[in-house]
């Protein structure tokens, strides 16, 4: 017996099987659509069908359109661009001009206008069948405005209007009537505010040539009453300016002097007995009277220096002699000292009386200046509103005479460039586009229809099925014999003709044996293939066939696996471990046998359970009469020792099980095996069972070796006529008239329901 796979490591590979979900991939889809499409067509079919039904029951539509042009900004003749709004200060938004006339177009004004021009409250036409005459204009306006479409051009002052009818004719006479009644109401506003501005500016030239004429007479009582000569107050000001500078340098000058002089007269009064000749530089470079006084005292001075020096006293006649010298010296320096100070009082005063007489004249000139300020503010003031009301007053005769003009030449900024011609197709109903949305349709509830049937369809059914979702092997599949088939066949019928044979009257587990080149042989073999060389080194001797449910093959897996081991020429024995419902006793004519319950209770021995059948190399053991406790039976040490005998006697020994879902016998037998080969039905198991089982093997660390599907529709799933084709057909050599002796041409074979 082999060694099972970890615990943890099978609970893991499950709980990824589990986890994983169905992507929508392209070729999911595809696969679903080719299963579904007669259905996608169909649906197809009946859109663009019920689409095309629809539109030839609606009435027809025609539509006109016209094209108009507007420009705020219109030329003039006189060479002004703008329009009289202008003067008023209303300045317009282009933006918000556009979309007020797209409005206007469709206004109760300009429509009531059109209703009344064509008299469409009394036309039985546009009012429609069954309409009582005559209309409600409020009936009527809105009537049209649900027929008209503004449609503006994007980058241009176009604009384009669309007028919808079921007559031609009449929907290019209501385009016409809207566009030129919207011209027209465009220029009777033009004429209505020209006239109206003429009026107003009439009455304003009125009134601003008398305050003209006010203002001008205040302005000449002002120069008279203030002296203000002719010429403008801005020239007298700049004299008053120049007279004030020059006052104000004049007083700079004699205040710099004034400095100047008091200066000296402070030098001066430094001077005294003790420093007599401590005198300023200035003052003896200015007057050399006062030097040579100061170069006389210095000189006596020196003089007794030098005689007290040659040692000659206080009383020697000559130091008194220089002594008497020396005072009359000082005397006569300070002395003029005195003069020259009492000269810089003098001229200290005049320069102080100077500067008040000069500082009189500025601040006269500057009150002066200030007065004069003041009047000129007034004059400006009288001046400005002269000026004013006589740029107004210039103006309004301007206006006056541009809108008198434009009065008269009926000036409009809004055109009809391309009047509306009679349509000649309708715009509604748009039948191939109708038919076009129905085919969309149509194919977009086929694609849903049938990618939802398949997403519905939980079953398992391909190989990638039984890799994704239970996350185990594919060892292989069994297809379905021709009967089985039904109608699959029917268009292969159709293309040759089959002979008839006599139906097998052997068990239908048994048509490998039978039909040993037969599709479902041949698929036989490939799963036995499959098993031989997954383990070559380690072949598995005991090998447990089980599934999640009832009716699901799995005896019918168990013998067509068995005959073909035995078909290889390996020793193989088939055991019969399903104790609640055994099949093998009466496929291999083994009815009143002793089994496996004979055995373990001692009444038989194995040489006398394990019988050759009519399958060359293939031994049959039936599961004898049923236990009251089957579990028990199997969970004993005596069944194990049994499959060890049998796993010990033989090549291959393939046991049969109860669905391992319904009864936890084929989970104990899974423990005691090399190996679990677990059958799915397709088209019949879904995942979630399939799930189940596999759980349940894993939950007993079980050697699962993989799963094998079992009868499966070739023809229903488009993969499976792809790549197993041959597992149908079989592959046989052909008989001139077509089949082998005693075989009909594969595929006519009559093998059992798996």
């Amino acid at each position: 017996m082999s060694t099972n796979t970890p615990s943890k490591e099978r609970k893991k590979a499950d709980q990824q099987a589990l986890a994983h979900d169905s992507p929508l991939t392209f070729l999911w889809i595809v696969t679903a659509l080719k299963k579904s499409w007669p259905l996608v067509l169909a649906l197809t079919l009946l859109g663009g069908g019920g689409s095309m039904l629809y539109s030839k029951t609606l009435p027809r539509v025609y539509e006109a359109s016209a094209t108009v042009e507007f420009d705020p900004d219109v030329i003039r003749p006189m060479g002004e661009k703008g329009d009289q709004s202008r003067f008023f200060g209303a300045f317009v938004d282009i933006r918000e001009y556009y979309e007020t006339q797209y409005l206007l177009i469709s206004s109760d004004r300009v429509l009531s206008q059109v209703v009344r021009d064509l008299s469409l409250t009394t036309d039985a036409n546009f009012a429609g069948k069954g309409a009582v005459l005559p209309l409600p204009m409020e009936d009527a306006v809105g009537a049209l405005r649900a027929r008209l479409r503004v449609d503006p051009t994007r980058g241009s002052r176009l604009v384009t209007i669309h007028v919808e009818d079921g007559n031609p004719a009449q929907a290019r006479k209501l385009c016409d009537a809207v566009a030129r009644g919207y011209v027209a109401q465009n220029l009777d506003k033009q004429v209505s505010a020209t006239s109206d501005a003429v009026v107003w500016l009439s009455s304003q030239l009125e009134h601003f040539k008398g305050e003209l004429e006010t203002n001008e007479n205040q302005l000449h009582e002002f120069r008279k009453k203030n002296d203000l000569p002719s010429s403008s107050p801005e020239d007298v000001s700049k004299m008053i300016r120049l007279e004030m500078q020059h006052y104000d340098e004049a007083l700079s000058r004699t205040r710099v002097k004034r400095q100047e002089l008091s200066a000296r007269y402070t030098e001066l009064a430094k001077v005294n007995d003790g420093n007599p000749d401590q005198l300023p530089a200035s003052e003896l470079l200015s007057n050399a009277f006062l030097a040579q006084l100061r170069k006389n005292y210095q000189d006596a001075v020196r003089d007794r220096r030098e005689a007290i020096a040659e040692g000659k006293g206080d009383n020697h006649p000559s130091v008194k002699r220089v002594d008497e010298k020396i005072s009359q010296a000082k005397k006569d320096l300070l002395e003029e000292v005195k003069n020259i100070q009492g000269a810089l009082a003098r001229d200290l005063a005049q320069i102080q009386r100077q500067e008040s007489g000069e500082s009189g004249l500025y601040e006269e000139s500057k009150k002066r200046a200030v007065d004069l300020n003041l009047k000129e503010l007034e004059y400006h003031r009288l001046d400005r509103n002269r000026a004013q009301n006589e740029k107004v007053y210039g103006v309004l005769i301007e206006q006056m005479k541009n809108a008198d003009l434009a009065r008269m030449m009926n000036i409009n900024n809004v055109r009809l460039v391309d009047p509306p011609a009679e349509p000649k197709f309708p715009i509604r109903p748009k039948v191939a586009t109708n038919v076009l949305v129905g085919f969309v349709v149509g194919i977009l509830v086929g694609l849903a229809v049938a990618i939802g049937r398949e997403q519905l369809d939980n079953t398992i059914r391909t190989p990638n099925d039984v890799e994704t979702y239970l996350g185990t092997t594919f060892l292989g599949l069994l297809p379905l014999s021709a009967e089985d088939f039904g109608g699959a066949d029917r268009t292969a019928k159709k293309k040759r003709k089959r002979r008839q044979e006599t139906p097998t009257v052997l068990p239908p587990e048994l048509y490998v044996h039978e039909r040993p080149l037969s599709g479902l042989a041949e698929a036989a073999r490939t799963v036995r293939t499959n098993l031989l060389f997954m383990n070559p080194d380690n072949p598995h001797r005991l090998i447990l066939v089980t599934s999640a449910a009832p009716s699901e093959g799995k005896t019918t897996v168990a013998c067509s696996l068995a005959i073909s081991l035995a078909q290889s020429g390996k020793r193989v024995c088939i055991v019969d471990c399903d104790m609640r419902r055994p099949r093998l006793h009466r496929i291999f004519d083994r009815l009143g046998d002793a089994g496996i319950t004979n055995v373990l209770v001692g009444e038989a021995t194995l040489d006398e359970v394990a019988l050759p059948t009519i399958v060359e190399n293939l031994d049959c053991v039936p599961s004898g009469p049923i236990p009251p406790n089957p579990g028990d039976v199997l969970h004993s040490v005596k069944f194990r020792q049994f499959v060890e005998a049998l796993g010990q006697r033989y090549d291959k020994v393939i046991l049969d099980s109860p669905p391992i879902a319904a009864v936890a016998d084929s989970a104990i037998i899974s423990t005691l095996v090399d190996g679990v080969i677990f059958v799915i039905r397709a088209f019949q198991t879904t995942r979630a069972l399939g799930k189940q089982g596999m759980r349940a093997l894993r939950d007993v660390d079980a050697p699962v070796l993989g799963a094998l599907l079992n009868a499966v529709d070739l023809a229903k799933e488009e993969g499976y006529y792809q790549y197993y084709y041959y597992k149908r057909e079989g592959y046989a050599p052909r008989h001139a008239a077509g089949t082998i002796p005693g075989m009909e041409e594969a595929g006519d074979a009559a093998p059992p329901p798996n």
